[in-house]
């Protein structure tokens, strides 16, 4: 039987994968623990791993560099399976003592991004802008990494990178940047570092508010095969779509066990969540994100990041 290799992070969401418990009829899986950023069993940079270096069959990719290269190429191919979604006002930070105290404060000011291209630094950029009167081109943009998908600036941007060997969120201790638009906490931040606060005082409330408004919990990722993989075998697209919509259907009972999570309250957060967001914000399927995804492709595109138009049929 054929094996395809997978990398994916390590989430609750996908624990009948890891565990064996599931794999797509006809086909086995070599499932690989890759993470981005953090510890992965399997190393990490992931995304760049498959979309430089094609070293998996399919692998868990950063929407926004998916539709970059999608939209340069065709030699990758997503199904409509978004394994990691993200509000943006939880994930921006800033120096408790300094100038910015709420959004308008960040115009003219300096910003600490892992890339300019990174899906939550494209989403918290659009929504600043959509939502709370911020131009992102008004901001300065310190990126700590290199870009997985190379691209044309703006001659209207300012994009910087950070000094070698600097940790954005050092930076931002010492006042260098005043911001951080980050997919993961600061690590000063995780350590107690009183020098950095969320810019939202309750982030939640205006996640709320945002889902009340937009209807949607934003996508991060998509899972995405090597185009040649499909066209080998050309029924493993709808063998994978069918296993995650198993592995959607199983892990979405693991919370009916109040203890299931290490977290005390944990069923009492999902109970609340279910109140504020409704029960399902893990939809799969194109008609169920195609509003999710217009949005993102129009600040991508806004961005700068794309040659062209592109559609959301287009990216399947």
């Amino acid at each position: 039987m054929t094996t395809l290799k997978l990398a994916i992070s390590h989430y609750d969401r996908f624990v009948p994968l890891l565990e064996g418990i599931e794999a797509p009829e006809g086909f086995d899986l070599d499932v690989l623990h890759v993470s981005q950023s953090n510890y992965g069993r399997y190393g990490q940079n992931r995304h760049e791993r498959m979309l430089r270096d094609r070293e998996f069959d399919i692998a868990e990719v950063s929407f926004s560099s998916y539709i970059m290269e999608r939209s340069r190429s065709k030699e990758f191919t997503a199904i409509p399976v978004f394994p990691r979604r993200l509000f943006s006002q939880s994930q921006i930070w800033i120096n408790a003592t300094g100038r910015v105290k709420k959004p308008e404060d960040l115009i003219g000011k300096r910003v600490g991004l892992n890339t300019f291209q990174t899906t939550l630094s494209v989403l918290a950029k659009g929504d600043l802008q959509s939502g709370y009167g911020v131009p992102w081109r008004s901001i300065e943009w310190v990126v700590s990494k290199e870009e997985t998908i190379a691209f044309e600036k703006a001659a209207d941007v300012s994009i910087t990178a950070a000094p070698a060997h600097t940790n954005i969120g050092e930076m931002l201790i010492r006042g260098e940047i005043d911001a951080i638009f980050r997919p993961h906490p600061p690590r000063q931040a995780l350590e107690g570092a009183s020098e950095i606060k969320r810019l939202f005082a309750d982030p939640k409330a205006e996640e709320a508010r945002y889902f009340k408004q937009r209807g949607f919990y934003p996508i991060m990722h998509v899972m995405a095969f090597r185009t040649e993989v499909l066209e080998r075998y050309p029924n493993v697209r709808q063998s994978v779509m069918d296993m995650f919509q198993r592995i959607e259907a199983t892990t979405a009972r693991y919370y009916d066990d109040p203890n299931w999570s290490r977290l005390a309250w944990g069923r009492l957060h999902l109970e609340e969540e279910r109140h504020l967001l409704g029960p399902n914000l893990w939809p799969i399927g194109i008609e169920e994100n195609r509003k999710n995804m217009e949005q993102f492709i129009a600040y991508s595109h806004d961005q700068g990041l794309l040659p062209g138009k592109v559609s959301v049929d287009e990216l399947f």
